[in-house]
Parts: structure tokens; C-alpha cells; sequence
């Protein structure tokens, strides 16, 4: 999966939940958000991209 787009598309769900364009976290927060999502769609490759990234940003705001 293309890091990039990803980052972009993270940075879009933390700005839905009123976070700034920036990413709350730095670098190491990112990969292991990013791996997460990898894992997720690498389980269930049907699952909406946009589906699992806004699990996996909401899991990591909750904890």
C-alpha cells in the first residue's frame, strides 16, 4: 500500500474527530497505525480502505 496516500487519509480522519491538518504524533505513532492498517486489510482484502483506516485512527484516539 502506497504510505502516502495513507498518511493523507489518516490525517483526513484526525481532522473528522477535530484534530488540526497536522498528525498528532510523530513518526513511530504513524508506522504503527499504518501496520495496523496493512494487517487489517491484508485479513479481509474486500474491506473498504476507508472503513479500516477510520477503525484504526478511532482505536488509537480511544487508547
Amino acid at each position: 500500500m502506497d504510505k502516502k496516500l495513507i498518511r493523507k487519509m489518516v490525517q483526513k480522519c484526525f481532522v473528522q474527530y477535530r484534530h488540526d491538518e497536522s498528525l498528532p504524533f510523530g513518526e513511530a505513532e504513524f508506522e504503527e497505525i499504518y501496520e495496523k492498517i496493512a494487517g487489517m486489510k491484508n485479513e479481509d482484502p474486500e474491506a473498504d480502505l476507508h472503513d479500516i483506516i477510520n477503525d484504526a485512527v478511532y482505536e488509537f484516539i480511544v487508547t
